[in-house]
């Protein structure tokens, strides 16, 4: 199983050997390095632990600090689910374990789009302009009534929309820019500028 951490750099397009515009997701991978190998024996389940980036030291806790030891101060730690793992605590993990044409699935956190209403958020169609109402275009109607006295769980309605960690399946590595050691994903992907980006293939 391949995986990596990288940070969204911004949307572009490539041209393919026909000539073909493909629009893609620059990915910028940063040091990738393992900081914890998880066992069956001693946690219950396999994994790798990945840490990603670099920020100020000061800024990490003491326990944190000691976990890591001396293999760095990265910004973000992740895991990955892996079955007999090979990988060693302080190994590198790099772009180079994939290659253009490769299937993978990408997860990050979606843009927050702040409260919305049920229209944008839930795709109502709101009520009609004319036949008594003034001011109801975008209101969701009734939410309840009949012989309940209360709102039934699960009623969709207005409030905080995006923030959701978001997976996209089935894209395509475009292209491999090891120089720069950033990886270009067919597609869009989730997430602002900056957002963390889990790349599985």
């Amino acid at each position: 199983m391949k995986f990596i951490l990288g940070r969204k750099l911004n949307m572009t397009q490539i041209y393919d050997e026909a000539g073909n515009a493909v629009p893609v997701t620059a990915v910028a991978v940063r040091g990738n390095v393992v900081t914890q190998v998880r066992t069956k024996e001693n946690d219950g389940y396999e994994a790798v632990q990945v840490g990603e980036g670099a920020r100020n030291p000061r800024r990490i806790n003491k326990p944190l600090r000691g976990h890591l030891k001396e293999l760095g101060s990265f910004a973000s730690l992740k895991e990955f689910r892996v079955d007999a793992p090979t990988l060693k605590v302080g190994d590198k993990v790099g772009i180079d374990q994939f290659k253009a044409g490769d299937t993978v699935q990408v997860s990050a956190i979606s843009k927050g789009k702040g409260f919305q209403g049920v229209v944008k958020r839930h795709g109502f169609r709101g009520g009609p302009r004319t036949h008594g109402q003034k001011h109801s275009e975008r209101e969701p109607g009734s939410i309840g009534g009949g012989l309940r006295n209360r709102v039934p769980v699960g009623t969709r309605m207005a409030g905080r929309m995006g923030s959701d960690r978001v997976t996209v399946k089935n894209l395509k590595v475009a292209h491999i820019d090891a120089e720069d050691n950033i990886l270009y994903v067919s597609g869009a992907v989730p997430g602002r500028r900056g957002t963390l980006v889990e790349i599985v293939g």
